[in-house]
């Protein structure tokens, strides 16, 4: 198993992991980057539609937990990243024309609009390096992939234009260590918490787990079970199927890594 203490000593000095995103000198996936900070997924839409997605966050709060919603125009995150900008300090940007995928990019600066409205979401690579220091192994950073994703068959209950099934992440953790990830796990509600789902897929829809629907397949070793956290993305799969005029979301796995510390959030 790696540890965290174990990653390239690189992708814990924050300096230089804002940087190289910044830059665009480094575009993978941030599971594992800056351990001990807050991840975040990105939104960002008309402000017309602002009010509905907010809404529909409100509403399932347990794929889509806000963190911040940022003002009309603006790319600054006052409150989880004063001073950071949502335009570059992502590794990694969806553009969506009518629910369809454009093109993948690096910076957003070029697509900015008055009008357009920022959401972060927690993410669950947040609670990740509290996972490997309990020896909870994380299996999509022991492998160097994205993790992986999947739409199930759990409806999220609509709001205004948006509607979708929720989308999840798995993690398969050692059977006698199931107990320990839950609770680690729901200790951070504001970053998706426990788990929504463990073992049988099928019963959530998911048909073949080396087939998901975002991120990369990883190994499922034997006496595992696979582990199901409520994903971010969800969002991404409502944008599709409702097909607004304009959004830019985070890519899958790419998450905007905030200034708040993982205690910040962390519930006793």
């Amino acid at each position: 198993m790696i540890g965290v203490r174990k990653l390239d000593a690189w992708k814990q000095d924050q300096n230089e992991v804002r940087k190289r995103i910044r830059e665009g000198t480094y575009t993978g996936p941030t599971t594992g980057l800056l351990n001990g900070y807050t991840q975040a997924n990105l939104v960002v839409l008309p402000q017309s539609l602002a009010y509905d997605f907010l809404l529909f966050c409100q509403r399932n709060p347990k794929p889509c937990p806000l963190l911040e919603v940022v003002d009309a125009g603006s790319a600054e995150p006052m409150i989880t990243a004063p001073g950071k900008d949502l335009r570059t300090d992502l590794p990694k940007y969806i553009i969506y024309r009518n629910g369809v995928k454009e093109q993948e990019v690096t910076d957003v600066t070029d697509y900015w609009r008055d009008d357009l409205v920022s959401f972060l979401l927690g993410c669950s690579f947040t609670f990740e390096s509290y996972m490997l220091e309990m020896g909870v192994p994380v299996r999509q950073i022991e492998e160097g992939v994205n993790v992986p994703m999947y739409v199930t068959n759990r409806e999220c209950h609509k709001a205004g234009v948006f509607e979708g099934n929720m989308v999840v992440s798995m993690r398969p953790i050692p059977e006698e260590k199931i107990t320990m990830a839950v609770q680690i796990t729901s200790r951070f509600p504001a970053v998706h918490g426990a788990p929504v789902h463990i073992g049988s897929p099928e019963k959530i829809g998911i048909i073949d787990l080396r087939r998901p629907d975002f991120g990369n397949a990883v190994t499922v070793k034997p006496g595992e079970i696979p582990v199901f956290w409520a994903c971010g993305v969800t969002p991404q799969a409502a944008i599709m199927k409702q097909k607004p005029e304009f959004v830019i979301t985070h890519s899958p796995g790419h998450m905007f890594i905030t200034d708040k510390t993982d205690m910040e959030f962390f519930q006793l």
